[in-house]
């Protein structure tokens, strides 16, 4: 498959009905419907990407990936907002891409020397901790115990980045619901990381 420029195209022109006959045509290996599908949502998808990602080399590969990704899989498409699936894979990708990044500097050098208070220099933001979280570790684990549908929100909102009325959108149900889960999440997050590492009860024999 040819990709095309990385940045044209704005989101506000696609409509609902064309994006999902667009992504029908590149299901069927249509090069010409993935040119425009391409040319409607490069551009923001970049400019998102950008404000989550200050490496341009790693944002223009992560775009690149999330098209190729798009094109192997549109027939995977079930009917979801457009704009709010797109976004869910390029999330992803842009977290693959910066635990790549973080795996090869863990090879290439010796350990971060810590700073006071136990920082580091080159520390990954809160936001890539929780994100890393999520799919790792004690956290992601809780995350498989809470209720299906309060998940799909906390991936939606958290891992992908996705606003609320994107993620409304996504998931076909109302903002407020969306709200309304992700503070049941988070609550039922939290007495699942509880379960994990119960406090120990009584004290010394």
């Amino acid at each position: 498959m040819r990709l095309f420029r990385p940045v044209g195209g704005q989101r506000e022109k696609d409509g609902a009905g064309g994006d999902a006959a667009l992504l029908r045509a590149v299901a069927a290996g249509d090069a010409a419907a993935m040119a425009e599908l391409y040319d409607r949502h490069a551009g923001w998808l970049h400019a998102r990407l950008t404000r989550r990602c200050a490496d341009p080399e790693v944002v223009r590969e992560v775009l690149q990936d999330t098209f190729v990704t798009v094109w192997r899989s549109a027939a995977g498409h079930r009917g979801q907002e457009t704009g709010g699936w797109l976004w869910t894979i390029a999330a992803r990708r842009l977290v693959d891409a910066r635990r790549a990044q973080e795996r090869a500097a863990r090879l290439a050098g010796p350990p971060l020397e810590p700073e006071p208070h136990g920082r580091y220099a080159a520390t990954a933001s809160a936001e890539d901790r929780v994100l890393a979280g999520l799919e790792y570790g004690d956290v992601g684990a809780a995350l498989d115990r809470i209720s299906p549908e309060l998940r799909a929100v906390l991936r939606a909102t958290v891992v992908d980045g996705l606003s609320t009325r994107e993620a409304a959108r996504l998931l076909g149900i109302p903002e407020g619901t969306v709200k309304s889960r992700a503070r049941r999440a988070r609550a039922e997050l939290r007495t699942a990381l509880g379960h994990l590492h119960p406090s120990p009860l009584g004290g010394t024999a």
